[in-house]
C-alpha cells in the first residue's frame, strides 16, 4: 500500500481564517485532538509564519513562545513543525521553535526565490531539524523556472521541497505538471500544499500524489487563506479510498474537526465570490481579510481590489499596495461618477 504524509497546518495557515485569533488553550485543544488521531505533523503559529504578529499582517491573539508552550506540552506522538518567511521570520524564530521541540522547519519563499532561504535552511539542519523549502505562488512561474528553484533549495541541504498553490489557481493538469517536474529533478521527497479558491483543492492533491508527491497538506474544516485548504479529514476519507496508507483515523479526524475546530470558526470555510476572485486573477490567499477591509474602507467592491492586485502580479509581502490600489480604484470611481455626460 502507498504512503502519503499529511502535514496538518490548522494551527498555522488556519490562522488566517479566524484572523490569526485562536488562544494558546484554542491551539492545545486542536493539537490535542490532531495527536489522538494521528497526524504524524502539524505546523503552528501566525499565519504568515513565526514572527509574523505586526501590524502589517495582523496581531495574532498571543506570542509565538505561548502558542509553541501551550502545543508542545500536549503532543505526545505528532512532530511539531513551524514556518520561517525570510524577512519576517529569523533565526531566533527558529531557535524558539527548536527550545519548545519543534522537529520540522518550513522555509516559504516566492517561487522564484529559493535564494533568500539560504541560511535559513542552513541554520534549520544546524539545529537538527527537518528543513523544507516551500515555494509559494508556484502558479506564477513556468515548470522550467519551479523546477531550478527546487534544485537550489535542494543544495542549500532542504529535505524536502514543497510546490506550493498559494493562490489556489492550478488547475489539476499544471500540478501534475510541476509535480511530475520536480520530482524527476532533485533526490528528496516532493510535497504540495493547495488552496481551495477554485474548488480543486483535493483534485489537486490527489493529482500531485499521483504524479508523484510524498507529503501534502490539509487543514481541519478546511480552514486558510482565502477560501482555505484542502480539508485534512476529506483527504484523510479520500486516501482510504485510494488505498493510500496516512496513518490517520477517519473517525478520529472527522471529530477533531466536527467537534473541535468548527465550534472555534469564525464564519463557515467556503468557496466564494472573494475567493473565487482570488483563484480567478492569481492572487496571495492571505490578501482575502486585507481586501475586504480596504473595500470597506474606501467604498469599493474587493473583487475589484484582488483582480487589480492579481494584475500587478503582487506576491506575499506586498500587503502595503492594498490600501494603493484600494485608495486608486476608489479616486478612479469619483471621477468617472463626476464626469460630464459623453466624456
Amino acid at each position: 500500500m502507498t504512503k502519503i504524509r499529511i502535514i496538518d497546518a490548522t494551527l498555522r495557515d488556519g490562522m488566517h481564517a479566524v484572523s490569526h485569533q485562536f488562544s494558546p488553550d484554542d491551539m492545545a485543544s486542536i493539537a490535542t485532538a490532531l495527536d489522538g488521531a494521528g497526524i504524524g505533523t502539524i505546523e503552528i503559529g501566525h499565519g504568515d509564519g513565526q514572527g509574523g504578529s505586526t501590524y502589517q499582517y495582523g496581531f495574532a491573539k498571543a506570542s509565538d513562545e505561548d502558542y509553541l508552550k501551550a502545543v508542545s506540552s500536549v503532543l505526545t506522538k505528532t512532530k511539531l513543525g513551524i514556518l520561517i518567511l525570510p524577512g519576517i521570520g529569523t533565526e531566533p524564530d527558529i531557535e524558539l521553535g527548536a527550545k519548545y521541540g519543534a522537529k520540522v522547519a518550513r522555509i516559504a519563499t516566492h517561487v522564484t526565490e529559493a535564494d533568500i532561504g539560504a541560511q535559513h535552511i542552513a541554520f534549520t539542519k544546524s539545529l537538527g531539524m527537518e528543513a523544507v523549502g516551500f515555494l509559494m505562488m508556484a502558479h506564477m512561474a513556468p515548470v522550467e523556472t519551479v523546477v531550478e528553484q527546487a534544485k537550489l533549495f535542494e543544495s542549500y541541504g532542504a529535505d524536502m521541497i514543497y510546490v506550493t498553490d498559494s493562490a489556489g489557481a492550478m488547475l489539476p493538469w499544471e500540478v501534475t505538471e510541476k509535480i511530475s517536474a520536480v520530482k524527476a529533478a532533485v533526490a528528496v521527497p516532493v510535497g504540495f500544499h493547495g488552496h481551495n479558491n477554485l474548488g480543486l483543492a483535493i483534485g489537486n492533491t490527489i493529482a500531485a500524489v499521483q504524479a508523484g508527491a510524498s507529503s501534502v497538506d490539509g487543514c481541519l474544516c478546511g480552514l486558510g487563506a482565502g477560501s482555505g485548504n484542502a480539508q485534512t479529514e476529506v483527504l484523510a476519507a479520500v486516501f482510504d479510498r485510494m488505498k493510500v496508507e496516512t496513518g490517520i483515523d477517519l473517525y478520529k479526524i472527522m471529530d477533531a474537526a466536527e467537534d473541535v475546530v468548527r465550534p472555534r470558526m469564525h464564519q463557515p470555510q467556503a468557496v466564494t465570490k472573494l475567493g473565487i476572485s482570488i483563484g480567478w486573477a492569481g492572487v496571495y490567499g492571505s490578501f482575502l481579510l486585507h481586501s475586504v477591509r480596504a473595500g470597506q474602507k474606501f467604498g469599493v467592491d474587493p473583487r475589484d481590489i484582488l483582480v487589480e492586485l492579481g494584475r500587478l502580479k503582487t506576491v506575499g509581502g506586498q500587503e502595503d499596495l492594498i490600501i494603493d490600489v484600494a485608495s486608486r480604484l476608489a479616486a478612479e470611481k469619483e471621477q468617472s461618477l463626476h464626469a460630464a455626460p459623453g466624456q
